[in-house]
């Protein structure tokens, strides 16, 4: 038996019918284990800036392994959701930019936009990111992949400073 993934996901109001899509249909995989940091509904709004940290803090803290973030466009909660040490979010429009998120840059938050993703590709790309693992499909580029990664891992030293662990 594998370990579930523990996933955490959250929006705002512009991201929420997306959100709820997705929570829908991850809440029949038995692989998952869903952590739902909201909005419960359309009328209990919160912003982006207050909803993305939920999630990234919960990556940073390893509460959560992955996190997902839906807002209008994605971009606002991948801009929040990088500010912390340790999480790594992509926005992702389409099935081919949610693996490469993995593949490519090891991201462990995936960030879509409500206004430009429709229920159906979401839950697809959402499955298609959950279903990489970092490399895969570009083993020919593994060692550049791995090193660019420490790289940046690098720099987020720099910037953030030491882990507190």
């Amino acid at each position: 038996m594998t370990d579930k993934i523990k996933l955490a996901i959250a929006s705002d109001l512009s991201g929420f019918p997306l959100k709820q899509a997705i929570v829908e249909h991850l809440s029949n995989r038995e692989d998952i284990e869903l952590i739902d940091f909201g909005i419960e509904s359309a009328d209990a709004p919160k912003p982006y800036f207050e909803q993305a940290p939920k999630v990234a803090k919960a990556v940073q803290k390893g509460e959560a392994d992955k996190g997902i973030l839906i807002c209008g466009t994605g971009q606002g909660m991948a801009i929040v959701a990088n500010k912390h040490k340790g999480v790594y979010a992509c926005v992702v429009d389409d099935i081919f930019s949610g693996e490469r998120a993995k593949i490519i840059n090891n991201a462990n938050v995936i960030t879509m936009g409500g206004w430009i993703t429709a229920p159906f590709l979401g839950t697809q790309i959402v499955d298609a990111w959950l279903s990489m693992a970092f490399t895969q499909k570009m083993e020919f580029k593994r060692e550049f992949l791995t090193n660019a990664f420490q790289q940046v891992q690098k720099l987020e030293e720099e910037t953030f400073g030491p882990s507190a662990d």
